[in-house]
């Protein structure tokens, strides 16, 4: 599994993996970073029973998260392209590490505000710096596969472990005797382990020896990609919304609208929408853009009349039906948005307008949660849902508008196979994630590929 590489300037000999398992640890890294930032979810209910803040607090600490995401994304998404992936990666687990310690130390609000901070600048910069060491892993370890493949194993990997950390928050909840410590405790242990392997995977750019100026990524947009993109970018924002709304509220919404109470049961419906949404990538990936995009909104409208009914019946296998439904929708029609803006631009502008969709998504993920955190002051459960589900179909239908017939006319034979790289480098081609500086490629030196031979 270990084999030593010959870099291409004078190092220090050390042990590397080969890019096939480097591929595996980056993934089981990227799963357990992304699985530790949504771990809190079932327990927000404890701490407030613990401590007594209301469900507003609740909400502002999920909202710090968010901020955190969205500024490490604009300040660092970029940085592994001077720096080197795997210095960038080792360093974000290590801040998730760090947030792990932060909720071991107080349960105290203050606190908790600074951990989910620091928990979410560690994913801004690692969810685009590991998409793009997959990709590029991948391609070395296995050059004959379809590039396309490598996108859709990291976009499940994303969803998949957002999915995999209620249930592990919602099952120390139920069965730990020490639920607000043995979680963090454990991913702590996995975090430190997990950056330990990253350390030895392969490079695969070669960090400048004279970095650029510091710059935060441009994100500028032509303006003949303004319809679209628009459009796609209120598509991504109305679904970061419902995926916010789950992670943040699910147990409140579960105890107040259901009379369901239970901690794993706010686990596995806080799950059940991300697990849902990879899936459904997996199961329609064959589907061209412009399908993918009609069945994502259908499933993501159905879901969200489904949602706010359940609530008012009530009726929790109702409740999960809905959540199923939206969450394939929204996996499906974020990754068809991603694939649609892809196409809009040339190589020179396409890595700046995905950096703006992305920023777009995570924006959703602030403020309909914030909204609905603060109507919970004064409404019900069911009418803040309520509430809720009616401004994401306005969303949608103005979404639908602009996006489905540009993706009718432009992408209704493109298969998906786009890596999505949201961090100021643009994709040459839909499978491609060559590093750029804000939009613009620069030579890239010489990669070090299997057995220490370097590939172009």
């Amino acid at each position: 599994m270990l084999h030593t590489v010959s870099p291409v300037t004078a190092r220090t000999i050390r042990p590397r993996l080969t890019h096939d398992w480097g591929f595996r640890v980056i993934a089981l890294a990227f799963a357990a970073s992304l699985a530790f930032s949504t771990v809190p979810t079932p327990l927000y209910s404890i701490y407030q029973r613990q401590d007594g803040f209301p469900t507003f607090v609740v909400t502002l600490v999920f909202v710090a998260y968010a901020v955190g995401v969205m500024a490490s994304l604009y300040l660092a998404g970029h940085v592994s392209d001077w720096l080197g992936r795997r210095r960038v990666i080792v360093a974000a687990t290590l801040a998730e590490a760090l947030a792990a310690a932060l909720f071991l130390s107080s349960p105290e609000a203050p606190v908790l505000l600074l951990a989910r901070l620091v928990s979410g600048a560690g994913i801004g910069a690692l969810t685009a710096t590991a998409t793009a060491h997959l990709s590029e892993l991948r391609a070395v370890a296995r050059p004959g596969e379809h590039a396309g493949r490598a996108g859709l194993i990291a976009s499940v990997v994303n969803l998949g472990g957002l999915g995999l950390g209620p249930l592990v928050g919602g099952f120390f909840a139920k069965y730990a005797t020490s639920p607000l410590t043995t979680p963090f405790a454990v991913f702590l242990v996995v975090l430190l382990v997990a950056a330990i392997a990253v350390a030895l995977v392969p490079e695969t750019v070669e960090p400048w020896d004279e970095p650029p100026a510091y710059r935060p990524q441009r994100l500028t947009l032509p303006a003949d990609a303004k319809p679209t993109f628009f459009g796609a970018a209120i598509a991504v924002f109305a679904s970061f919304a419902i995926t916010g709304l789950f992670a943040a509220l699910a147990p409140t919404l579960l105890a107040q609208g259901l009379h369901q109470s239970g901690h794993l049961l706010a686990g596995i419906a806080a799950a059940s929408l991300l697990v849902a949404a990879a899936f459904g990538q997996i199961v329609f990936a064959r589907l061209t853009v412009a399908r993918q995009l009609r069945l994502g909104f259908t499933l993501m409208a159905v879901g969200l009349v489904v949602l706010p009914v359940a609530a008012l019946l009530p009726s929790l296998w109702l409740f999960f039906a809905g959540s199923l439904l939206a969450g394939t929708g929204m996996g499906l029609g974020f990754r068809a948005s991603v694939t649609t803006v892809a196409t809009l631009t040339g190589p020179r502008s396409r890595g700046q307008v995905l950096a703006a969709l992305f920023l777009a998504a995570y924006a959703g993920l602030v403020v309909p949660v914030l909204a609905v955190g603060l109507a919970l002051v004064w409404v019900s459960s069911p009418m803040a849902l309520l509430g809720f589900s009616a401004a994401e179909l306005l969303l949608l239908v103005w979404s639908a508008n602009r996006i489905l017939r540009p993706a009718t006319r432009a992408g209704s034979s493109r298969q998906l196979s786009v890596t999505v790289v949201p961090s100021g480098r643009c994709t040459h081609s839909l499978s491609c994630a060559s590093p750029c500086i804000n939009g613009r490629p620069r030579p890239r030196r010489p990669l070090v590929g299997r057995g220490g031979s370097q590939r172009p």
